[in-house]
């Protein structure tokens, strides 16, 4: 497998998407699958929904026109999953099936990647190995989902993340990943041209949890050479920094103020930032920049020498603590000042 292959595979990804979108956005206006404001949304029109059959399509179109046949087993039982998260995404999209449901889905689409191989090697006990490999599917699909709250921000930071996974698995020569990661990036971007703010059309569930799923399975895939496990288990963290931060500052602010965490709100680290005065593009400029960043740190921790590695590791989590308390205090400061406003 050409290890440059991924170039063409970001290009087709690219182009699918980018010509698909615009035919999503016709399809979900007919079929009524849009997206209705409220209080808690930041949109104050109809959105059309359905943004995800674009980017599944262009990450299909790229992976089946470039795969060799010998990896069709896992990226088969890739597309599967993928394809059983899309269609209950859409299903969710237009009826609200609620999170239970496609909490349901997430789980079958991680036995189905298990079943083709594709899970964590960590503990060498394969029941601890799949159960965690589920966890991790799970929360990073539902990262991605909670995510979507802001034009062009699950697909802008997809793209950057996938971007980076396509770097690191270059650099390893994991070809079939670097390919997997330049599907992802390329139908992202395609899609990002119309989801910008102000954005022509969401993704929806059909494409936050594709994309979610799809960044789970390339941290499980990364493999490195020369690393040791002690430094390594941090590159899908700080690559993924973002994601994870979010969806431990939404459930963590939920359980303490004695709400669901599965309950919609405008307590995500976007609505922090604007609540501090920022625009939504401004939003968008500091989260793609600390994408890059913590993406960068996860680079540089694959190739530095192990104590140095180590100590950048060590650096972007406390990095990211440090963020947390500051967007705690955010919101404490966001609810008083509301509490006085009224």
């Amino acid at each position: 497998m050409d290890s440059l292959l991924f170039v063409p595979i970001l290009v087709v990804g690219f182009a699918a998407s980018l010509g698909l979108t615009p035919l999503s956005r016709a399809l979900a206006l007919r079929l009524g699958v849009v997206d209705k404001p409220n209080q808690r949304k930041i949109h104050k029109d109809h959105k059309p929904l359905m943004g995800g059959l674009a980017i599944f399509g262009g990450l299909a179109i790229a992976i089946l026109l470039f795969t060799p046949p010998h990896y069709m087993l896992e990226f088969g039982a890739f597309l599967i999953g993928a394809a059983l998260l899309a269609i209950v995404g859409l299903i969710d999209d237009r009826y609200e099936l609620g999170i239970k449901a496609k909490m349901i889905a997430q789980v079958a689409a991680g036995l189905i990647v298990i079943a083709a191989g594709i899970h964590i090697q960590l503990f060498n006990f394969p029941v601890l190995d799949i159960l965690l490999t589920l966890f991790w599917i799970v929360a990073l699909t539902n990262a991605l989902n909670f995510l979507d709250n802001m034009d062009g921000l699950t697909s802008g930071l997809s793209a950057i993340a996938a971007g980076w996974f396509t770097l690191i698995a270059f650099n390893e020569g994991l070809t079939l990943v670097s390919a997997l990661a330049a599907a992802l990036a390329g139908s992202a971007i395609g899609f990002l041209v119309y989801n910008f703010s102000p954005a022509a059309i969401f993704m929806g569930d059909m494409g936050s949890m594709v994309l979610g799923f799809t960044l789970a399975i390339l941290g499980i895939k990364l493999e490195f050479g020369q690393q040791p496990l002690g430094v390594t288990w941090m590159v899908p963290i700080l690559v993924l920094a973002l994601p994870v931060f979010d969806i431990h500052l939404v459930v963590i602010t939920r359980l303490l103020e004695g709400r669901s965490p599965g309950q919609a709100g405008k307590d995500h680290t976007s609505h922090r930032l604007m609540s501090l005065g920022l625009s939504q593009r401004w939003t968008l400029l500091v989260l793609y920049s600390a994408c890059l960043f913590f993406g960068a740190m996860g680079v540089a921790v694959s190739v530095f020498p192990f104590n140095l590695a180590l100590l950048t590791g060590a650096i972007g989590l406390a990095l990211l603590g440090a963020a947390f308390i500051f967007m705690m205090f955010v919101r404490r400061k966001y609810q008083l000042q509301s509490a006085k406003s009224s």
